[in-house]
């Protein structure tokens, strides 16, 4: 079978978006070539790949690859995939270059092209993430595994914004407590508060493909008795009360629905918020103290920011 290799050059503030859509086209899997990785610091015994070829990657912004196979619609839906990438310059997002080209590959080439990139990650001081082909041996008797197959979810878990939320989901998730993920994507961040002793998770995303994702991903971590997938646009028509909301999306999605979890959380609830590139840190923060919120941390990795916000009684 043939297979079509669609390259995008552009920038990290538009990565999340572009995966969403390239995932919505059909992708089975999503490379992301960063120039970053060739500079930040790895630790052998986290079994990350680190012999980089630096030819592969980009002088400025990063390039995306997606594999589409080669069938009688491809034409328009490689001219979707690009009516949706410049749609996303309405919502004032940074595309950069926005060089998208296509080359041809065969099944074998496909197969081995994105999997190369993907190894065990320890992400936080408990949670490792895992592809499903890789056999992990766990380096301390309390470190956590989340196994995750990127060929069927929304990116391996090991972009900074997951990593930011995962970190504060574990600082954060209390036993016992209630928890909703808005915009599940692969459903990491809800294996995450069901891993943390969470009572109950509800994961909520607006597109079915992630929704279907998301429970496969629940499923294999043995996590879906206290985890509940639900096709949900953002908060709406959710009751609470809650101890934790969470969400890894857009800045400007953010923005727009902070009061809705203001009223889900209970007093002394926590927001942890993900998604927002470094410039539009500022809109964020505003957005929550306009809403009630009061500031506990800002966490920051690469150009990413995330804030722990609580709910005062």
């Amino acid at each position: 079978m043939k297979w079509s290799e669609i390259s995008i050059h552009t920038t990290n503030e538009a990565v999340e978006p572009i995966s969403h859509i390239l995932h919505e086209a059909g992708a089975s899997g999503v490379v992301i070539e960063d120039p970053f990785d060739l500079t930040k610091e790895r630790e052998d015994k986290f079994g990350e790949i680190y012999q980089l070829n630096p030819d592969d990657y980009p002088e400025e912004g990063v390039i995306m690859k997606a594999y589409l196979p080669v069938n009688s619609f491809l034409g328009e839906t490689v001219e979707g995939i690009k009516e949706a990438i410049n749609n996303l310059l309405l919502f004032d997002i940074d595309l950069g270059l926005n060089n998208i080209s296509i080359s041809e590959v065969n099944e074998e080439e496909w197969a081995t092209a994105w999997k190369k990139y993907y190894n065990p990650v320890k992400i936080s001081e408990k949670f490792t993430i895992v592809p499903t082909w890789e056999t992990y041996e766990p380096v301390s008797s309390d470190e956590k595994i989340i196994e995750l197959d990127p060929g069927m979810a929304f990116g391996t878990g090991t972009h900074p914004t997951t990593v930011l939320c995962i970190q504060a989901i574990e600082r954060t998730v209390q036993p016992d407590d209630k928890v909703i993920d808005v915009g599940t994507g692969s459903g990491v961040l809800s294996i995450a508060a069901a891993m943390m002793d969470a009572q109950e998770v509800l994961a909520l995303d607006l597109d079915d493909v992630a929704v279907e994702s998301a429970k496969l991903n629940i499923k294999l971590n043995k996590v879906h008795p206290r985890v509940t997938v639900k096709q949900n646009n953002l908060l709406n028509n959710v009751e609470g009360p809650v101890n934790v909301v969470v969400a890894n999306i857009l800045a400007e999605v953010i923005v727009r629905f902070t009061d809705d979890v203001f009223r889900v959380l209970e007093n002394g609830g926590t927001f942890i918020s993900s998604g927002i590139i470094s410039t539009k840190k500022q809109e964020v923060k505003d957005a929550l103290i306009k809403s009630g919120f009061k500031i506990e941390e800002t966490m920051m990795m690469e150009d990413w920011v995330a804030f722990i916000a609580k709910k005062e009684n």
